[in-house]
C-alpha cells in the first residue's frame, strides 16, 4: 500500500464567475494504482467559507468526477469534482451537471487567453509608463519582446503530464500575454480539461510570484484584450459539411446573440468594442477568415469542402467553459438542418 495524494478541485459560489477551491485527501491504496476513480470516494467542505451555503447548514458534497495524474506531487492525483447539496442533488453553483454525457458528438477547442501581472501590471511593462505600442510582442521571441515564458513552459509540460490535451501556446498581441489551445472531444471532458489547466496555471504561478489575470479587458487603451475563443463542431460539421449547413448554424447562432453573452464572462463589454479584433458586443456578425466577426468560418472549413469546426470569438477569458458549452449546444439544437 502506498499513501496517494488526491486533491480535490471544485468550483465556489462567487459570481459573476467562480474561483477554484481544492484541498487534499490521503488514501491508502496499491502501489500500483492507477487512476480508477470508484476509488475515490465522495468528500464535503464547508460552504459557508465558499458562499455555497449557510453557516447553520454549511456541508456541502464533492463528487469526483475526472482524475488526472498530477506530476508535481509523488503518488498524486488531481480530482475535479461537480458540487452537490447534503440530499444528493447538484447545488446551484453546479454548472457542469447542465451539459450532455461525453459521447464525442460535440468537440470544443478553447482558446484560452490570459495575462501574467506583477504589482498590478502586465509582466513585462516598465514600472511606470508603457512599453512600445503592441505589435512586435505576438508569437514573438527575445528579451523584451516576450516576459514569463518559463512559466508558460513549465505549465505546458505539467498539462501534458496530466494527460490535458493542449494542442499549442503562443505569446499574444498584448506583452505579458499568452494563450493556451486546450482541445477535447465531449462537451464534459473538454471543459473539465480547461478548468483543470487553469487550476494548474494557478499553483504553478505560485512560485513566481505573479499573479493570473483572467479579465477581459486587463490593461486600459490601446491594447487587445483577453478571450476565450471556443471552437465547436458536430459529427454532421466534422463529415458531411456543406456551405448551408454552416451558414444555417450562424444564422441560428444570431438569433440568440444576446443569450450567449449574457454568460460568455462578466466586463466583456471592455473588449467587445469593435476594435482589437473583436466585433461589438451589441451587434452579431460572421464571415470567412473574419477575427473581426462574431464567428469566423476558419479557412480549412471553405477551403476542404465545408467540413470542420467554427470560432466563437466572443466568450470572454472568464467565462465559464461549462456555460459557454452549454449554450452553443443549447442553439445547436435550434439549427434546421439543410435537405
Amino acid at each position: 500500500m502506498a499513501a496517494t495524494k488526491f486533491e480535490y478541485i471544485w468550483l465556489d459560489g462567487y459570481k459573476p464567475e467562480a474561483n477554484l477551491r481544492s484541498k487534499t485527501k490521503v488514501l491508502d491504496l496499491p502501489e500500483d494504482y492507477s487512476g480508477d476513480l470508484a476509488a475515490v470516494p465522495m468528500w464535503s467542505f464547508d460552504g459557508s467559507s465558499t458562499q455555497q451555503a449557510e453557516g447553520n447548514s454549511s456541508d456541502c458534497l464533492l463528487k469526483p468526477v475526472r482524475l488526472y495524474p498530477d506530476a508535481g506531487r509523488i503518488n498524486g492525483w488531481l480530482v475535479m469534482c461537480e458540487v452537490l447539496n447534503p440530499d444528493g442533488t447538484p447545488h446551484a453553483s453546479n454548472t457542469r451537471h447542465l451539459l450532455p454525457e461525453d459521447d464525442e458528438e460535440f468537440w470544443f477547442g478553447f482558446e484560452q487567453e490570459y495575462t501574467f501581472l506583477e504589482d498590478g501590471r502586465p509582466l513585462g511593462f516598465p514600472k511606470n509608463g508603457y512599453p512600445a505600442p503592441q505589435g512586435m510582442y505576438y508569437c514573438s521571441v527575445g528579451a523584451g519582446n516576450v516576459a514569463g515564458r518559463d512559466l508558460v513552459e513549465e505549465h505546458l509540460d505539467m498539462c501534458l503530464a496530466a494527460g490535458i490535451s493542449l494542442t499549442g501556446i503562443n505569446a499574444e498581441v498584448m506583452l505579458g500575454q499568452w494563450e493556451y489551445q486546450c482541445f477535447g472531444k465531449g462537451a464534459r471532458k473538454a471543459c473539465d480539461d480547461l478548468w483543470i489547466s487553469r487550476y494548474l496555471l494557478f499553483r504553478i504561478s505560485e512560485e513566481y510570484d505573479v499573479t493570473i489575470e483572467f479579465s477581459p479587458k486587463p490593461m486600459k487603451g490601446d491594447w487587445n484584450g483577453s478571450g476565450m475563443h471556443t471552437n465547436f463542431s458536430t459529427e454532421a460539421m466534422r463529415t458531411t459539411g456543406g456551405e448551408p449547413l454552416f451558414k444555417a448554424i450562424c444564422e441560428a447562432f444570431g438569433t440568440v446573440h444576446q443569450e450567449h453573452i449574457a454568460v460568455y464572462g462578466s466586463q466583456n463589454d471592455e473588449r467587445l468594442t469593435g476594435l482589437h479584433e473583436t466585433q461589438h458586443i451589441d451587434t452579431f456578425s460572421y464571415g470567412n477568415s473574419d477575427r473581426g466577426a462574431s464567428i469566423r468560418v476558419p479557412i480549412s472549413v471553405y477551403n476542404e469542402g465545408w467540413t470542420g469546426y467554427l470560432e466563437d470569438r466572443r466568450p470572454a477569458s472568464n467565462a465559464d467553459p461549462y456555460r459557454v458549452a452549454g449554450r452553443i449546444i443549447q442553439t445547436l439544437g435550434l439549427v434546421n438542418t439543410p435537405a
